[in-house]
């Protein structure tokens, strides 16, 4: 799960700054999915992760009903979990299920066990369960390089169990990759796959052509960024508005990158150009920025979380394309729905989530004019309090600083006023930071108070 985070990018990047011209339960019912997926696929859609190393995580059907709410129509599970996939029949939702790397031996080594595995978690759900892809494993041949022999018998045999299944065309066959599996990155008309995993990958992709399946790439342009500080400008990894004279300029090609993402995008597709293969979609499987670090991750930061996600789901529902395929426009799952708390540090991997388990916001999007993706009905409903388990020294540190410097308004905290009890600090501070946090009109960053503060939508003035 997003392992290319821990991926050392081999990526030499020079930057050249120009000023240059510019089997089915029912055939009928599945027949009508088909073409139903099909049109809606067609254009391009954000997505996002579902990670589950998260305490609390909401029940199957309660994270069905929260997924609705944030008009999310595809997800990403790094599993096949039976609960979830009951619970998203009859919802309209698309799903990538996956085979877990653990899985990879049994299934590549035996047909039985592949058609057993689509039995138990593709026929029994489809097409009730919208699925739509299947990832199997995550990042194999830069994570588990020893299992790589296996990786192309397992996702043949599990093609091959769709295909007697009669779901190969509706539902694709594909395995996510970690970035670092293409090298040179930049300029993108000379990157290259990592000629070490040359055995794997041009019978894959002759596969992925053959099936009209997508390459499945994992791109971090945060870690392009942090390994290439100095070099990589902040603003191009953000997709922030650029000067002609900060457009990263392709010397071979003449082509503008704007951003990052983009230009990782065409890295994919010029790598398989190079093996001979040129219609195959890249489809983007993971994608984010933390919005927490340690020391070693000032990036790491609430403010650059929302600008990368904000402006990746713009570029992506505009239709943007890329400076070498403008007609086509990668799909992007988001990495990821919820904090996972429970993953192991750096401080970053717990912090890449839209949400916390409890379903508040880590911070507030901004996607107003991007259709309804994320159109969280509590948008304009949102306060920010006091966490839990903060000392009382500082949160009254906080305190002081939000109905002093910060200009909140206190006054209703005063003694002998409406909210003055209960007369604890943990009251009168999520009292004062929601008064700073409603005056700065909600703006990201406004709640946070050196990380003792977090957005809800329970109103402290009712709580």
């Amino acid at each position: 799960m997003a392992n290319s985070k821990f991926s050392t990018f081999l990526i030499t990047i020079i930057f050249f700054y120009f000023t240059v011209p510019s089997t089915a339960k029912s055939s009928t019912l599945v027949q009508e999915i088909k073409q139903q997926i099909q049109q809606q696929d067609k254009e391009p859609f954000v997505g996002i992760n579902i990670g589950t190393d998260v305490s609390n995580l909401l029940s199957p059907t309660d994270l069905v009903s929260f997924l609705q709410v944030q008009k999310i129509s595809h997800i990403r599970l790094y599993d096949a979990n039976p609960d979830i996939l009951k619970a998203l029949a009859k919802t309209k939702i698309r799903v990538i299920i996956s085979v877990p790397n653990n899985q990879l031996l049994a299934i590549g080594s035996s047909n039985t066990t592949a058609a057993s595995w689509i039995g138990r978690n593709v026929a029994a759900y489809y097409p009730e369960t919208l699925i739509t892809d299947i990832a199997v494993g995550d990042e194999v041949l830069t994570t588990v390089p020893s299992s790589a022999p296996l990786l192309l018998p397992a996702i043949q045999s599990l093609y091959s169990a769709l295909v007697a299944a009669n779901l190969h065309t509706q539902i694709k066959v594909s395995t996510p990759h970690a970035a670092s599996i293409i090298l040179d990155t930049f300029p993108p008309s000379q990157a290259f796959f990592n000629q070490s995993w040359t055995s794997v990958m041009v019978p894959l992709l002759q596969f992925l052509s053959r099936t009209e399946s997508p390459l499945m790439m994992n791109l971090y342009p945060y870690y392009v960024f942090m390994e290439n500080k100095g070099v990589v400008p902040l603003d191009n990894s953000l997709f922030k508005p650029l000067t002609p004279s900060k457009e990263m300029v392709d010397p071979n090609t003449l082509l503008h990158y704007t951003n990052v993402l983009d230009a990782m995008i065409d890295a994919a597709y010029v790598s398989m150009k190079n093996l001979n293969v040129t219609d195959v979609v890249v489809l983007v499987t993971e994608s984010g920025w933390p919005s927490k670090g340690d020391s070693k991750e000032p990036y790491a930061t609430i403010d650059n979380a929302d600008t990368y996600n904000s402006n990746l789901i713009k570029h992506v529902l505009d239709h943007s394309g890329t400076p070498l395929h403008p007609e086509i426009t990668s799909s992007v799952y988001m990495y990821e729905l919820f904090n996972e708390d429970l993953r192991s540090p750096p401080v970053s991997e717990a912090n890449w989530g839209l949400f916390y388990s409890n379903s508040t916001p880590v911070y507030l999007l901004h996607v107003s004019g991007s259709g309804t993706f994320l159109a969280n009905d509590t948008t304009n409903q949102t306060y920010c309090i006091a966490m839990d388990g903060v000392d009382s020294k500082t949160l009254q540190a906080a305190l002081d600083w939000a109905c002093g410097p910060g200009r909140a308004n206190c006054s209703e905290i005063q003694p002998g006023e409406t909210c003055y009890q209960p007369n604890n600090v943990k009251n009168h501070a999520s009292y004062a930071f929601d008064s700073y946090y409603q005056k700065e009109g909600k703006a990201s960053g406004s709640c946070d108070f050196k990380g003792v503060a977090m957005i809800t939508t329970t109103d402290p003035i009712r709580r």
